[in-house]
C-alpha cells in the first residue's frame, strides 16, 4: 500500500488512492475552489468514515497510532468549481 498520494480534483465524488498510515502524517490541500474537502479513513479498506473536513486550503499535520487506510476528496454534492490539489501521507525517505 502506498504511503504518499496526491490528486488534482475538479468534480464531486472523487478522492485520491488509498494510502496507509501510521504514526505522523502530512495533509496539504491548495488550489482555487469552492468545495469542501473531506478526509476519510477506514479499518478494512471500504466501509469509509469520514474524520475532518477543509473548505479552503489547509496544511495540516496529523497521527495515526495503528495502520489504518485514509484517503481525501470531494463528496457528492460538496463541489461548486475550481481545482483542488491534495498531497496526503508522507515520503518514505529509506526507500528514495
Amino acid at each position: 500500500m502506498a504511503l504518499l498520494t496526491s490528486a488534482s480534483l475538479t468534480a464531486q465524488n472523487t478522492f485520491t488512492d488509498t494510502v496507509t498510515h501510521e504514526g505522523y502524517f502530512n495533509l496539504s490541500i491548495t488550489g482555487t475552489f469552492t468545495a469542501t474537502v473531506t478526509v476519510q479513513r477506514s479499518f478494512n479498506g471500504s466501509d469509509w468514515h469520514d474524520v475532518d473536513s477543509f473548505t479552503g486550503p489547509a496544511e495540516e499535520v496529523g497521527f495515526e497510532p495503528e495502520s489504518i487506510y485514509y484517503r481525501a476528496g470531494i463528496k457528492t454534492g460538496d463541489y461548486t468549481s475550481g481545482t483542488v490539489n491534495i498531497r496526503l501521507g508522507y515520503e518514505d525517505r529509506e526507500t528514495r
